[in-house]
């Protein structure tokens, strides 16, 4: 349809002509005061006194990095996932295909590499356009560029309803202050600065927001490889987005692309070869669609939000959690982490596997460190990130706590009851003691009452195990799983049987300031904190606490058993090695952090054990074999929660240090893991060796040998010595190890558990 003329403007009318004259004349009048002398001082002909006001790069136009998508990368370089506010992927002018250049100047600015800035050769003729009926626009690249930089600067301040867009809401001095701004721009950097600036900030697709994004989304390639009707297509975009969109208006699309070529031909910048060839060219996107985020992370989802709410909470990126998530999500950074692919696509086939058919939506986890470092190797559980129709989803982390020590979200589960995996420490302080593993303790005593004197050089223990003084606030007398285990026992088979009245008959020989010394210095902490309390102890005066009772996280647990296999140096857990802005610089990331926990005998000596739970102990079903059906020096404790609804094995080698965990990650582990099936076997009580108990086997015979599996240093004789202690008040331990774990706090003391799990 033709376009309607005011025939007032008619240009075919000696009238029309008259008046287009006056009226054009008069505009260019009041750009003379404002362009030419602006633009002459461009070319250094004018005199410096009347261009003051153009000398300067103004304050208001900042031309910094536009948003950018961050990547998030594995140890190994390869990438995790992508966040965005505008997903976009800044490249330098010599990545982007000639044809993209060409073709976005043919259309947008014929002119671009003749004037200053603002043209006013192209103002006249958009005037004259306009005049007779047909509205055409007069904006540079540069004046583009510098509308998308002010309009980007509004939106990264959060002032989006400030923005300016063309045609909408930029009346006459918006328009002024943008020429101005524009050629006080030219002054300041080259053409192909700004043109690059200007490829890398405009708008395609709200999926979509510079050309190599553009490139990716639309045709699954890059900006370097673009051909030349790709080109063409992408340059006719930027004028109408919606209207040319090749997905939703193909035909459209086509239209103006076409256009753009056949500008490109009388433009010379292709023969008429390559446009016959160019237009005959079906539009045929091939989109790859933005898929930001971890929920699209290409493995390990889980650990990919953990990294995130790290720098989330990290004031070093920020004033406060606006100003950090504009950097993290649109500062364009590279974020380096400890993740090992190959350990996490194993982790995740064992979690995997091991809880696959589970309509009652059993919970299985594991998360393994690095001891002499702290990095984080590997974290996997069973559930899927992004919700999927009649799957197991849930965006809450299992390995990890709740809060940070400061209070700050992780968005984690905080833990389960460790159960009896929390018995080496007190293990561990009976050799701090200088006392023999060999020692013979009274494993039949079962009661302890109320004024038992237990020995705290640090304040009082509090609990009781009588079943006469149950209403006085004592627990139930002590029980292991099986009855032949109430007689005397060495401490050693205590621990590798995971016998409970073992455990605490030789806490009765114990400082337990002691204990309570070597579990904060360990790392173990509670996984359940608050803003009041972002730390919390596990407090060892609570007797519960011997059996694990305190909700604790897999991967403090992890940290903790790795101080074992660093001769006693604990390490924190880190996860990010490096992080980089757009530019290259680099910002704040985690280093390793370790420190002298426990005496390095000590922590040969409980190696010697921990050995012992899997060659003849509570661990035997499950020592991991390498494919030879040979087994490498590696020590671990299984341990379970009281009703069976939290289910361990934590274990290492000298290389690797492994949690897994097995049971309710629902309601604050309530449910029993009693009487239910999993991948088709039923249970009547699982135990950390019977679903837990594989994972870490399976996992650790294929990944722990790269990591190191050299023999651990022989304990000292005198903690192999053989000896007996009279059983004099030793307080009676809990059912073996982990079938049955101890209330939680702040209970005064552990229920029945039974061991030798």
């Amino acid at each position: 349809m033709a376009t309607r003329k005011n025939p007032l403007f008619d240009t075919a009318t000696t009238l029309g002509k008259i008046l287009l004259f006056l009226g054009v004349s008069g505009i260019c009048g009041v750009l003379v005061a404002g362009l030419l002398v602006p633009a002459a001082a461009v070319s250094g002909s004018a005199a410096s006194g009347s261009i003051e006001f153009f000398e300067q790069l103004p304050a208001e136009l900042k031309v910094d990095p536009p948003s950018q998508t961050t990547r998030i990368l594995a140890a190994d370089g390869s990438e995790i996932a992508s966040v965005f506010m505008e997903n976009r992927t800044k490249v330098s002018l010599d990545n982007i295909s000639p044809f993209m250049k060409d073709a976005v100047i043919a259309v947008e600015d014929s002119r671009f590499y003749e004037h200053g800035g603002v043209d006013t050769t192209g103002i006249l003729r958009a005037l004259v356009s306009t005049a007779r009926g047909n509205k055409q626009g007069a904006s540079t690249i540069t004046q583009q560029y510098v509308n998308n930089v002010l309009n980007a600067n509004l939106a990264a301040e959060g002032n989006e309803d400030q923005i300016k867009l063309n045609g909408v809401n930029k009346g006459v001095g918006d328009k002024l202050r943008e020429m101005k701004l524009a050629i006080a721009l030219e002054k300041e950097f080259s053409k192909d600065e700004i043109l690059e600036g200007y490829l890398n900030i405009v708008f395609f697709n709200r999926d979509a927001y510079g050309i190599e994004a553009a490139s990716r989304f639309f045709f699954s390639t890059s900006a370097k490889d673009l051909t030349l009707p790709q080109a063409a297509l992408l340059a006719g975009l930027v004028n109408s987005p919606s209207a040319f969109d090749p997905i939703s208006n193909p035909e459209n699309s086509k239209a103006r692309r076409d256009l753009v070529l056949g500008l490109m031909l009388d433009q010379k910048k292709i023969t008429q070869a390559e446009y016959d060839a160019a237009v005959a060219t079906p539009v045929a996107p091939k989109v790859t669609p933005a898929r930001q985020g971890c929920a699209y992370a290409s493995k390990a989802p889980y650990f990919c939000d953990y990294v995130l709410h790290l720098l989330e909470n990290n004031p070093a990126y920020g004033a406060d959690p606006q100003d950090r998530k504009r950097l993290i999500y649109g500062g364009g950074l590279t974020i380096t982490t400890t993740l090992d692919p190959k350990a996490q696509a194993v982790a995740q086939e064992q979690v995997n596997a091991s809880a696959g058919k589970n309509p009652d939506k059993w919970g299985a986890a594991m998360v393994s460190v690095q001891p002499n470092s702290g990095k984080i190797i590997s974290m996997a559980q069973n559930t899927t990130f992004l919700p999927v129709k009649g799957g197991f989803d849930s965006q809450v982390n299992f390995n990890v706590d709740k809060l940070d020590k400061n209070g700050a979200d992780l968005n984690g589960m905080g833990g389960a009851q460790p159960g009896s995996t929390m018995k080496p420490f007190t293990f561990a302080e009976w050799l701090n003691e200088g006392k023999s593993m060999k020692t013979v303790v009274d494993g039949s005593k079962r009661r302890y009452p109320l004024d038992f004197p237990w020995r705290n050089s640090c304040g009082q223990v509090a609990g009781a195990y009588n079943d006469n003084e149950t209403a006085l606030g004592a627990a139930e007398d002590l029980q292991n799983a099986e009855p032949q285990w109430y007689r005397p026992l060495s401490v050693l088979e205590g621990l590798y049987n995971s016998i409970n009245t073992v455990t605490f008959a030789s806490a009765a020989q114990l400082d337990f300031c002691g204990i309570q010394k070597i579990v904060d210095a360990v790392g173990l902490h509670g996984g359940l904190p608050s803003k009041d309390d972002p730390n919390p102890k596990i407090n060892m005066f609570t007797l519960a606490n011997l059996l694990g009772s305190t909700q604790t996280a897999p991967l403090t647990m992890a940290s903790a058993f790795a101080t074992f296999a660093n001769d006693g140096k604990y390490c924190e857990p880190i996860a990010i090695t490096a992080v980089k802005d757009g530019t290259g610089k680099a910002l704040p990331a985690q280093s390793s952090s370790c420190r002298d926990a426990i005496k390095p005998d000590v922590a040969r000596g409980v190696n010697y054990a921990l050995q012992e739970v899997l060659n003849r102990g509570s661990g035997s079903l499950i020592q991991p074999r390498i494919s030879t059906g040979t087994h490498f020096p590696i020590g671990a404790k299984t341990g379970t929660s009281n009703n069976n609804g939290s289910t361990w094995v934590v274990g290492h080698t000298t290389g690797l240090a492994t949690a897994s965990w097995f049971g309710d990650p629902l309601g604050n582990q309530g449910r029993a893991g009693q009487n239910i099936t999993v991948n088709g076997q039923f249970y009547e009580g699982i135990d950390g060796y019977m679903i837990a108990g594989p994972m870490f086997s399976n996992f650790m015979a294929r990944i722990a040998p790269a990591y190191g599996t050299d023999p651990f240093p022989a304990p000292p004789s005198n903690l192999l010595a053989e000896s007996y202690v009279r059983s004099e008040p030793q307080p009676s331990a809990p059912k073996n190890e982990d079938s049955k774990a101890p209330p939680a706090e702040p209970a005064p003391a552990p229920t029945k558990t039974k061991g030798n799990d």
